[in-house]
């Protein structure tokens, strides 16, 4: 019998239950605004910006033209010792939107390959102002830093570590997820402050002439929305700079826009020394990161004979000239139609729309914040995570996609999502999640 289904044998999926997965297989064939549609022709509401990256909505000709005639007229060219126009262009644009002082711009292709740079930057940094014993890094429990063997080092998912080694000295904070005393918050978490000063306790340990940097998501999304607690990041920054460690924001998935304003650093009023970001940079439609670095930490590098690589690192694709127009046409969207503040305009009808799903018996907690949601679940007893895996399948099929990790949902729909679409959204979790009671 004819069928639209690719063979699935070849393609080795990330982050999948290949076999579950092939044995009944969800594709996504077309996309435009907040729309997928699948390979079956059903409509699926965008509930989740693709992988937390199509901040613009699918299908945005602006991007598809500017990638047209970066292709015809400079396909691929070097950085290595070379140039091209566009990479210092987009860099610049870049420096204009970044956190005050965080003007200097690092390319990479991916956020993976933006954390393991910065580890580098700050390795690299300690050594020129003389600190050369400064080779440990901070992450945190529940830290999701990619897929590097930096990132999982300062990363803190077991399954993401459990199987590999990972970088000798590598030490965590504990994470600041408390449901018994900040669940349902409508604000940032009351309760948590003081595990900041874990740090405080592994200088303790380690010596402070050890640690390079501590990394932290702001927002720590992949493990389920995890908000940080009044003055938790505040205290973070005072503890660092008071021992001479660099602190490191991932804003892979917070940058651009996703919690009401361009970066977290400045929803949060905290400035780290250094930015990693990805995703939402090109709108997902080129593969692209960028490290955002304080001029201090550049400068510190920019010393001895001019005719010095000052940093030894660097990608194949560094400031890779498609990606580079993708990412201006999309910074010209978002300046045009306001979308790195656009979430906070819907910041307060996206929580009451979210929240209103509290009184369901299957949900433990709710965050939410900006234009993101995480709604956590009641794990059967003896299966944990099948209860949100469901929630995931039966929206699939009902015309909505999110995402889930554990029995957490995580939503973050396009910055372009309308009131309407909110209420759909919700509308369709009420019933999936009653469904799966």
């Amino acid at each position: 019998m004819p069928t639209n289904t690719p063979a699935l044998d070849n393609f080795w999926m990330p982050f999948t239950a290949n076999r579950q997965f092939k044995a009944a297989p969800r594709l996504l064939a077309e996309a435009e605004g907040m729309y997928y549609r699948s390979d079956d022709g059903r409509r699926v509401l965008d509930g989740t910006a693709g992988l937390w990256c199509v901040n613009a909505g699918h299908g945005r000709r602006e991007i598809a033209e500017a990638v047209g005639e970066q292709l015809r007229t400079l396909d691929y060219a070097p950085t290595f010792q070379m140039g091209h126009p566009i990479a210092f262009r987009f860099a610049e644009r870049l420096g204009e939107i970044a956190p005050a002082g965080l003007d200097r711009i690092f390319f990479t292709n991916s956020g993976s390959e933006a954390v393991d740079t910065a580890l580098k930057i700050a390795v690299a940094y300690q050594r020129a102002i003389g600190q050369g014993t400064r080779t440990r890094f901070i992450g945190r429990e529940r830290g999701y830093h990619g897929v590097g063997f930096g990132g999982i080092s300062v990363g803190g998912l077991v399954n993401n570590r459990r199987v590999f080694p990972t970088l000798p000295g590598a030490d965590h904070l504990r994470h600041t997820h408390d449901p018994a005393r900040n669940a349902f918050s409508q604000d940032l978490p009351e309760h948590g402050a003081e595990l900041a000063d874990d740090l405080e306790r592994l200088v303790g340990l380690h010596g402070a002439e050890t640690i390079a940097a501590v990394i932290v998501e702001p927002m720590a999304g992949s493990t389920g929305v995890l908000l940080p607690p009044k003055g938790y990041l505040e205290r973070l920054r005072e503890i660092a700079t008071r021992h001479g460690i660099l602190l490191i924001f991932d804003e892979v998935i917070t940058g651009f826009g996703r919690l009401g304003t361009p970066f977290a650093t400045e929803r949060f009023g905290v400035r780290p020394d250094i930015v990693t970001t990805a995703k939402a940079i090109t709108n997902g439609a080129v593969p692209m990161g960028a490290v955002f670095c304080a001029r201090d930490v550049h400068d510190a590098l920019m010393q001895g004979p001019e005719s010095a690589i000052e940093l030894f690192h660097g990608y194949t694709y560094s400031g890779h000239p498609v990606a580079c127009a993708a990412g201006m046409a999309t910074l010209d969207i978002y300046a045009r139609e306001g979308l790195l503040t656009r979430a906070a305009e819907l910041e307060t009808y996206w929580k009451d729309a979210v929240f209103s799903l509290r009184d369901l018996p299957a949900i433990t907690d709710i965050r939410a914040i900006g234009l993101v949601a995480g709604i956590e679940l009641a794990s059967r007893d003896g299966a944990p995570g099948s209860r949100a895996y469901d929630v995931f399948t039966d929206c699939f099929q009902r015309g909505l996609l999110i995402r889930v990790t554990g029995d957490i949902i995580a939503l973050s729909p396009p910055l372009i999502v309308e009131k309407g679409e909110i209420d759909t959204m919700v509308e369709m979790l009420r019933e999936t999640i009653a469904a799966a009671a």
